[in-house]
């Protein structure tokens, strides 16, 4: 599989799996996960026919981790991002002392003044590392990392949960955990 239909696998089974399993006809149980046979043959009933060693490919290489397969690798689920209901069953957790968001430049002033919110997502979406804020921050224009007080967040009272890929997940960041990296 080269990186291209890679890639086009990835975006297919994102849009399914996190924001429209019916466009295919398939359901999600509560936490997310679906059968694979039911994926592939819903895939397939829809013009985007995937083998299962393709799958495997993907899961396997997505340097994001964004799926994964059950113990028994029967079911598959995306790891975070959903926009439809289900609940991931991820515990609290306790977060590092500093997370960071990456959004892009055009935001920064919104986002300072009003807070990080999950938008149609389920949470908002924290990295461990600015590496991987500036990443996600270049998807929507010039980057800019955010600084969040997770330390400060969790005194609070503040949850956090921390995805199968190390997404961390929190409801929402008020401003005033908020600081914009130099």
């Amino acid at each position: 599989m080269d990186e291209k239909q890679t890639v086009r696998v990835s975006k297919a089974l994102s849009r399914v799996l996190r924001h429209d399993p019916d466009s295919i006809g398939i359901r999600l149980d509560a936490a997310g996960w679906v059968p694979v046979d039911d994926l592939l043959a819903g895939l397939a009933r829809h013009g985007r026919g995937v083998s299962r060693a393709q799958l495997d490919h993907v899961v396997a290489t997505n340097n994001k981790r964004r799926f994964a397969f059950s113990e028994d690798g029967r079911s598959i689920r995306a790891s975070q991002g959903h926009t439809v209901e289900v609940d991931l069953g991820l515990p609290a957790a306790v977060p590092p002392p500093v997370l960071y968001h990456g959004t892009g430049s055009r935001t920064v002033g919104i986002i300072l003044r009003e807070g990080l919110r999950p938008m149609a997502r389920r949470d908002v979406h924290l990295s461990a590392d600015t590496e991987t804020a500036v990443r996600v921050g270049s998807r929507h224009g010039r980057p800019v990392v955010l600084v969040v007080d997770a330390a400060a967040m969790a005194a609070a009272g503040h949850e956090f949960r921390v995805s199968a890929n190390g997404v961390w997940l929190t409801d929402a960041v008020a401003p005033e955990y908020l600081t914009q990296a130099p």
